[in-house]
């Protein structure tokens, strides 16, 4: 693992700039755009981590981007970027790891980042989680998201860059957070 994701508006970019990745109930106080499913965000404002804060006091990443949010997203694919966080945030204290979308009620979850070595590495990155028994893609779509959980907030050191799904957004991307480099990665965007 090279790198974990997390999915964004353009718009919140010069806030992360300013403030790093916050968690849902930080952003909460400074002004940002969400792309979050609501039926999704209702269920998960009611999940407490075991050992840990509610869910939504952390940073959710991703280990790949191109899962079912990311699909349900595609509409708005010119409008949001993925940023590139280095692995280090594994280490940072309290950062849990789950086996699935953490919105689902039979994910599991553990310490960072011992929690690694319980995952399904081919299905974390699975091109495809589809498969004509819907329990078993349920399954696969669940395990595609697996998440890294960061309490609070991920500092801006530990971001490594973005990905777009073309170069018109790398601009926009660079303009705004010239710091880190926007590539465009079509594949991350089911292209």
């Amino acid at each position: 693992m090279t790198e974990l994701h997390y999915i964004t508006p353009l718009a919140n970019l010069a806030s992360i700039r300013a403030h790093g990745i916050l968690s849902h109930n930080r952003a909460k106080n400074v002004g940002h755009e969400s792309i979050a499913d609501e039926a999704v965000q209702d269920r998960r404002v009611h999940v407490k981590v075991p050992g840990g804060a509610m869910l939504h006091d952390y940073v959710n990443l991703f280990f790949d981007a191109r899962n079912s949010m990311m699909y349900r997203r595609l509409n708005k694919r010119t409008s949001i970027a993925v940023l590139r966080v280095h692995p280090a945030v594994l280490d940072l204290a309290g950062t849990v790891i789950t086996d699935g979308n953490a919105a689902s009620p039979s994910t599991t979850y553990g310490p960072s980042p011992s929690r690694l070595a319980v995952l399904d590495e081919e299905r974390v990155y699975a091109l495809s989680w589809d498969h004509p028994d819907p329990w078993i893609k349920r399954e696969r779509k669940r395990q595609r998201s697996a998440e890294v959980l960061v309490p609070g907030v991920v500092p801006t050191n530990y971001l490594l860059g973005a990905y777009t799904c073309s170069s018109a957004v790398s601009s926009k991307c660079n303009k705004v957070y010239p710091e880190i480099e926007a590539k465009v990665l079509p594949h991350v965007y089911f292209a």
